[in-house]
């Protein structure tokens, strides 16, 4: 697998919210949610309820999913963002046990929290940088 370019993984690192869409038996829907990213593994981790409804859509139709991480700006020159696409599982045993314990080292408050934690392991990511010429794309693939 090819490594994924360090500009990438610096910006994904920078930020902590990302939106995610999932598809379902009744259509599209889209969440955000905190996440830790692990560049060594290439996954994110999040954590979601089973009683929410992308977590149904994943469970009950397709564990695919489409993913942003923006930085939020008015200034043309300076638009970066990540899109992705990727799959989406539940964790559980000793990568279970990893996760938390990365998660939580993020987001302390994690540590009070019932939660499920799931892995979203890229298939690709598309960056937009501005910052490096008007519209200029950074592509990554496992190929």
């Amino acid at each position: 697998m090819s490594p994924v370019p360090e500009r990438i993984t610096k910006f994904i690192k920078k930020h902590h919210l990302l939106s995610l869409a999932t598809i379902g038996d009744d259509g599209l829907w889209c969440f955000s949610c905190f996440y830790k990213y692990i560049p060594e593994e290439n996954i994110f981790i999040i954590t979601s309820d089973y009683n929410t409804r992308h977590i149904h859509n994943i469970i009950n139709k397709s564990n695919q999913v489409a993913g942003t991480i923006a930085l939020e700006t008015k200034i043309i020159g300076k638009i970066r963002g990540i899109q992705f696409t990727g799959e989406i599982n539940k964790l559980n045993g000793e990568k279970l046990a990893k996760a938390k314990a990365a998660y939580s080292k993020r987001f302390p408050v994690s540590k009070l929290l019932e939660a499920t934690y799931w892995s979203i392991t890229p298939a690709m990511f598309k960056m937009t940088d501005n910052r490096l010429g008007f519209g200029k794309k950074l592509y990554w693939t496992p190929e």
